[in-house]
């Protein structure tokens, strides 16, 4: 048995950045008698995992090809520092967690060099630009997913070397508080509706969304005026950016006398809710586990949009609707995402009999990602490729 590996392991979002400390810790706790040597590129998650920084990803973050485009001299420097470590170093193997559009070119640079390459959380391939899977079929020796459908859809396109863990976020995304108990912190009345609005992680969506999903809060409260809203951020980061559109806000529109901001209770705040309006991503599953009802919104910029959509292949956008292989979630994408189209679908939402229906439709939905235990799987899986 081996008592060493030295891998390197390249997240680049906030969300890979999480499920990659999950998966590190997973290891070290599935092969203990191992030494094992950790280093890339790292957000704080893996950077309090233990993991050692040769490229810091929170810059790296960036959505939109324009955007991506302008970032190319920070994008490229990262591909050659990563590159140049897991030489130097000697890695035994690479563990690619999400990041597409650099993981996959990360991924042809490593196994030309005799790396083994593990890819965790599989890029969307089946979404959109699908010609990529010629790189998984040749560069990845092993594709790890966490959605149910993925790995008969890689068979399907001739892709063997696959293995289906389930969700890491089933059974670890949970409130931590009562509803009560939270609304009694917030200074929120328990027994008046609650709308929850996840404008993104990103200060791009943010600055997009955001005012949008504003417009629809004083829109509802003209309608409803005891209705209660948080505005739920990922991050302390975020805070200036919403504070100052909601100051712009106020000097267009009466926004509700509820109003409230919120770091770092996301999970809480859904729980307490009602109904919420969720930006695409990662967070529509994690309202989906919570059991919130929703509507899901998007928007990016014109040209974002019109460079995108045609790569765009699936009949939904958000990720709830694509596992329960229908629209479980009403989507509001671009120009559809309107202040009064939203604010009819909260309301929708809002009513007692369809905000039952929809709480058992997700309940169903989320219970395809499986029950637990992902990262250790995951974790377990690279092993037996790397233990003999």
């Amino acid at each position: 048995m081996e008592n060493e590996l030295k891998i390197i392991i390249v997240a680049g979002e906030a969300s890979g950045d999480m499920h990659a400390a999950k998966l590190v810790n997973a290891m070290r706790e599935a092969a203990d008698d191992v030494s094992f040597e950790f280093f890339g590129a790292t957000g704080p998650r893996l950077r309090e995992a233990g993991v050692e920084t040769v490229v810091n990803a929170d810059g790296l973050s960036i959505v939109g090809l324009p955007e991506i485009a302008k970032a190319l001299p920070i994008f490229l420097k990262a591909f050659s520092e990563l590159k140049a470590a897991a030489v130097a170093r000697e890695a035994d193997a690479a563990i690619l967690v999400d990041f597409p559009d650099f993981n996959l070119k990360l991924a042809k640079a490593f196994k030309k060099k005799g790396i083994k390459v593990f890819y965790y959380i599989s890029p969307q391939l089946w979404a959109w630009r699908k010609y990529r899977i010629r790189t998984v079929r040749e560069y990845v020796d092993l594709m790890i997913t966490i959605l149910p459908f993925e790995k008969d859809w890689y068979a399907r396109h001739g892709v063997t070397h696959v293995e289906y863990v389930g969700s890491p976020l089933a059974r670890e995304v949970h409130a931590e508080t009562s509803k009560d108990d939270f609304c009694l912190k917030h200074g929120i009345d328990a027994q008046k509706q609650i709308v929850s609005l996840l404008p993104g992680s990103r200060h791009k969506e943010i600055m997009r969304i955001l005012p949008v999903m504003l417009e629809t809060s004083a829109a509802m409260v003209e309608r409803q005026n005891d209705l209660q809203f948080i505005i739920a951020l990922a991050s302390g980061r975020l805070l200036e950016d919403a504070e100052g559109l909601v100051r712009a806000a106020r000097q267009q529109v009466k926004l509700p006398e509820k109003l409230l901001l919120i770091t770092g209770e996301t999970f809480d705040s859904l729980n307490a809710s009602d109904a919420a309006a969720v930006t695409s991503g990662t967070a529509t599953l994690e309202t989906a586990i919570i059991g919130t009802p929703m509507a899901i919104v998007y928007k990016t910029s014109a040209l974002n949009y019109k460079l995108l959509r045609p790569l765009i292949s699936v009949e939904h956008f958000g990720l709830v609707n694509l596992i329960a292989g229908e629209r479980v979630a009403h989507e509001m994408i671009q120009a559809e995402f309107t202040a009064d189209g939203l604010a009819e679908e909260l309301f929708r939402l809002l009513d007692p009999v369809e905000n039952e229906k929809m709480r058992e439709k997700l309940a169903e939905t989320t219970d395809k990602l499986g029950h637990g235990g992902a990262s250790r799987r995951a974790a377990e899986a690279i092993l037996r490729y790397l233990i003999k």
